[in-house]
């Protein structure tokens, strides 16, 4: 005898882990929904690119937090902490790390 529309034993435990992991992804995309550049704003690999052209290498790291980028960057050997604006790609504030 066939039967037909069955389910495996395991269904509902299969169909509880999906619905976990995609609640899971909602609240990632809902805590990085105020993370994003604003609407115009540049590229990141062009205000990298712009810091770099300034004598900003190496780049050891960015975010973006409260609306500007914040960059770690090492400039004539000194480690400097920037924030920079991310629709023109200028630096805002600078300075020195102490770390």
């Amino acid at each position: 005898m066939k039967m037909i529309g069955t389910l495996s034993p395991l269904a509902p435990l299969a169909a509880s882990v999906f619905i976990a992991v995609g609640s899971l992804g909602l609240l990632a995309t809902n805590a990085n929904a105020d993370e994003k550049p604003p609407a115009g704003a540049m590229a990141l690999s062009m205000v990298l690119t712009k810091l770099e052209q300034q004598g900003y290498t190496p780049i050891t790291d960015v975010s973006l937090e409260r609306g500007l980028w914040e960059v770690d960057a090492y400039k004539n050997g000194e480690k400097f902490d920037l924030k920079v604006d991310p629709n023109s790609g200028e630096v805002k504030s600078m300075k020195r790390d102490k770390d």
